[in-house]
This record gives structure tokens, sequence and C-alpha cells, in this order.
């Protein structure tokens, strides 16, 4: 059954994907930025209306009262295709920095630009950066929210962290609160696989960290509090949806973390 209901919802997924992006490109195009972003937002929403009804995967956010108003990084964890689109709903007028090959796929590409994405050619460096950093100023000075996703890439459930240090740099640069978030999607909606699987997913927003630190003591934070809170979620996870595969990556780190706790109390 899990495979006939991924089946089902890939096909329903991409179909009210396509669909909704046909139909309503005049109107998104005719409206003003900021309301046109209600279009994608509500994409979102019926896409995960969608993996609840075919699929059986429902999710929670604890933590919205510590989003906080105006601009801010909101900084997530990423383990699946998931997490780049579930939470839109819950942030005012999200912005993205994203390869600029994304750019130039039809349609998507012309949405994204509507919605002034800030498209960078990740091996530039120098001008190339400058410009990235000078237009995503310009972009937070009215109020809007950068989305940054500190591994950089999509990581398995569980696997060791490798955070880049450039959102210690933006953090530094751009002066505003940075808010982490922990979650499994890659739990139900895996990477490099079409099937999904059924259960309840948490996504926790954790207290900002408030600008004005030592870069690297920002980033050792970040680190610290982001990965405390994703131990704590795993083990959560794995308890409340006994029947999901566990990848080996969250295997191996479910068992550290009860070593650690045993090791913990023997003192």
């Amino acid at each position: 059954m899990i495979t006939l209901r991924s089946i089902l919802f890939n096909v329903a997924f991409y179909a009210n994907l396509i669909i909704r992006m046909i139909v309503l490109t005049p109107i998104y195009f005719l409206m003003p930025r900021k309301a046109a972003y209600a279009i994608p937002k509500a994409w979102a929403k019926s896409s995960t209306w969608l993996m609840e009804k075919i699929v059986g995967t429902t999710f929670e956010i604890e933590g919205l009262e510590n989003i906080p108003k105006g601009s801010y990084i909101f900084a997530p964890k990423h383990q699946s295709f998931w997490d780049t689109f579930a939470l839109l709903p819950y942030l005012d007028d999200p912005v993205y920095i994203l390869k600029r090959e994304l750019m130039w796929i039809p349609l998507f590409g012309w949405y994204a630009g509507k919605q002034r994405m800030i498209p960078v050619d990740r091996s530039a460096r120098g001008k190339v950066m400058f410009d990235v950093l000078k237009r995503t100023r310009e972009e937070l000075a009215t109020g809007r929210q950068l989305i940054i996703y500190p591994e950089g890439t999509r990581r398995p459930p569980g696997a060791e962290p490798v955070y880049k240090y450039g959102i210690a740099r933006m953090y530094r640069d751009l002066g505003i609160p940075v808010v982490m978030v922990a979650m499994h999607p890659g739990l139900f909606w895996p990477r490099r696989t079409f099937r999904k699987y059924p259960g309840h997913l948490k996504v926790r927003i954790l207290p900002p960290i408030e600008p004005g630190l030592d870069p690297d003591v920002f980033f050792a934070r970040l680190i610290e509090e982001t990965e405390r809170a994703s131990d704590e979620l795993l083990v959560e996870t794995i308890a409340d949806n006994p029947h999901l595969p566990i990848p080996p990556t969250a295997a191996r780190r479910l068992a550290e973390i009860g070593k650690a706790k045993v090791a913990a109390a023997a003192v």
C-alpha cells in the first residue's frame, strides 16, 4: 500500500503543481508581487493536504511564537523536498538565495523572478558574492525574511552535521536575528526515492539568536542548539512512528544518543 499511495501522491503532487502554474499564471503576473505570494502559498498548503489524504502524513509546528516580526534569517534543517515548500505559508514574505540555473526553468523561473528571488553562481567569488549580499540587503530592507539552509544541501536524518560558515558571515553582515528550525521530514519523504511514509511529523522552531555575537560564537551556538533539538526530535519521532523504516544514519545517531545518556547517568 505504501508503494501504491506513493505513486498516487507523486502523480497528484506534480499534476497539482503543473496545473496551478499554468492556469494561475495570468492572475499571478497581474497581481502585485507580495499579494501574488498567496498563489504559491496556497499550492504549498494543498500539497501538504494531498500528502495527508493520500499518504497519511500529518505535521504540526511547535514554536511559531518564536518567529520575530520583520526581517530575520530562517535557518531550517534540510532533508527533503518537503521542507522547501511546506513552511512557506507560515512566513510573511520569504526570499531565497538560489542557484541561478533554477531561474532558467520555464514557469518556475518566472514565478521565482516575480518574487525577486536572488540567483547566484555558486562557483563565483568576489564581486558576484558582493552583488548577492547587496541584493539581499535590498530585499530585507523591505521587511522580508531570508531562507538559508545552513548545511547547504539535503542531509539524511541523523547524518553527521556539515554546516557551512557562510551563514555566520551573513549573520555578521546583515545584523538580523537567526531563527533555527529542527525537523526530520527525511523520515517521511526521503531523498532519492519516490516512496513516502505515513505518520506524524513535528517541526520545532527554536528561539532566535539575536544579532551582535561574534560570528564564531554564533556559528558554534547555531550548530549546538540546532543539533540538540534535532536529536531530541529524532528520538521523539521514531518513538511516535515505530513503523517508519530507519535509515542507517538515523540508526547510528540513535545508538550514539543512547550511549551518551547511559554515560551521563553513570556520572
